[in-house]
């Protein structure tokens, strides 16, 4: 999951698909994890509003820390997905040819939630924060349920 700075959207949804994982029984089996496109928090938690509105709906984001993605992700991970257009333009100058194809957009899995991208809350209010919780927690599930028919 990755984002700009790895304070909000990418470990809400990286939260949001361990704990999807662990009801499924399949956290063993599938690692998930964060980035960020840049290294403006590296070593910082997620921000305290991502913390307080995933709380509220059962996910704990506090053992995460902000890093930089970088292009070992590419062969750590099967699959990186990134939050908006910004974030994969970023990840795609890392990718290169040879990667390009691990590089999806967490939004296209959504089942529900027409839109292309995950929208940085961060300059915004509580609703924004809600929003992603919910368009996270909709594409996760249409994530897993890929997932479950390959496992």
């Amino acid at each position: 999951m990755v984002c700009m700075g790895n304070i909000c959207r990418s470990p809400t949804a990286h939260g949001v698909m361990q704990c999807k994982l662990e009801q499924a029984g399949l956290h063993k089996q599938i690692a998930v994890d964060s980035a960020g496109t840049h290294a403006y928090h590296v070593g910082e938690p997620p921000d305290a509003r991502s913390q307080h509105h995933a709380v509220r709906r059962g996910y704990d984001l506090s053992a995460q820390r902000a890093r930089q993605f970088s292009a070992v992700g590419f062969a750590a991970f099967d699959v990186v997905l990134v939050m908006d257009d910004a974030n994969e333009r970023a990840v795609r100058q890392l990718a290169g040819p040879a990667h390009n194809q691990q590089v999806m957009r967490l939004a296209a899995f959504a089942l529900h939630h027409q839109t292309q991208e995950v929208p940085d809350p961060y300059y915004g209010g509580d609703q924004g924060f809600e929003y992603v919780l919910d368009l996270v927690e909709d594409a996760c599930d249409g994530l897993l349920k890929q997932l479950i028919a390959y496992v």
